[in-house]
């Protein structure tokens, strides 16, 4: 009976939908997986309310699986040594502060403000996204920032698209993150809603340098919306869980 409400209890932990199915494994090893995923699961618990992300108004889920792609994503060398990690919730309305900055190493909420999506993604609310060129809809998935230049919007950040089919068009598509003047509360009073880009993640002008400088030098970027059908090789939790667990032993014994 033990074993039995042990695997029960993973079935429960493992059953969110974007989670990957994972080969059969011995009882040793599921119940040592299930244990690991527990811990995790009081991992990100821990950061999710010490970084007061549940009162910015972040859902949990979501924090999870950007949590998850992170960890992917340093795991297979992709990132620097920042230890940011940047979400924009598309499940929110644009007149909400839906867009969120954290530091995972300090547990902490940089900034939390807004971020426009595409003209063709919907009103206050985006609903269609889109990998395609000229389709000025918003990409959904996880990103790698990349280059700082200074282009038509002045100094914006480039961005590389890491799931295939889904926003991997990014760089032909001139996807940045830039300042944008219909970004603000002036827009949400004339308008009910941010003005909306041509598929960038735009933030407001006065904090486009604030925005840039911190997230820039590879790191991740993810854009989520919840509606839509959505897979991604990094979402492994498994090995997001090893990951996870790894640096904060690092993280606690250079506190020691």
């Amino acid at each position: 009976m033990g074993i039995a409400a042990i695997i029960l209890a993973g079935i429960s932990i493992v059953g969110t939908s974007w989670k990957a199915v994972e080969a059969p494994h011995t009882q040793q090893q599921t119940i040592k997986n299930i244990a690991q995923d527990s811990l995790y699961n009081r991992y990100i618990l821990n950061l999710y309310h010490t970084a007061h992300l549940d009162s910015a108004g972040l859902n949990e889920a979501v924090f999870e699986k950007a949590l998850t792609g992170y960890y992917n994503m340093k795991y297979s060398g992709l990132l620097h040594s920042k230890s940011i990690l940047t979400i924009a919730d598309f499940d929110q309305e644009s007149c909400k502060k839906r867009l969120y900055i954290i530091d995972l190493n300090k547990k902490e909420l940089l900034l939390n403000t807004w971020v426009a999506h595409g003209q063709n993604s919907g009103g206050d609310k985006p609903t269609a996204f889109s990998n395609n060129m000229n389709s000025n809809q918003s990409s959904i998935g996880f990103y790698l920032t990349g280059e700082i230049y200074f282009g038509k919007h002045g100094r914006s950040l480039k961005l590389d698209g890491m799931d295939n089919g889904f926003n991997s068009n990014a760089r032909e598509r001139a996807i940045v993150v830039h300042g944008a003047d219909y970004v603000c509360q002036e827009s949400i009073n004339q308008l009910g809603r941010l003005g909306r880009s041509q598929g960038c993640p735009a933030v407001a002008t006065k904090l486009a340098n604030q925005v840039i400088n911190t997230i820039s030098d590879r790191t991740v970027l993810f854009i989520n919306n919840s509606e839509q059908r959505y897979n991604s090789q990094f979402l492994n939790e498994q090995l997001a869980a090893t990951v996870a667990l790894n640096n904060e032993e690092v993280l606690a014994s250079k506190v020691d």
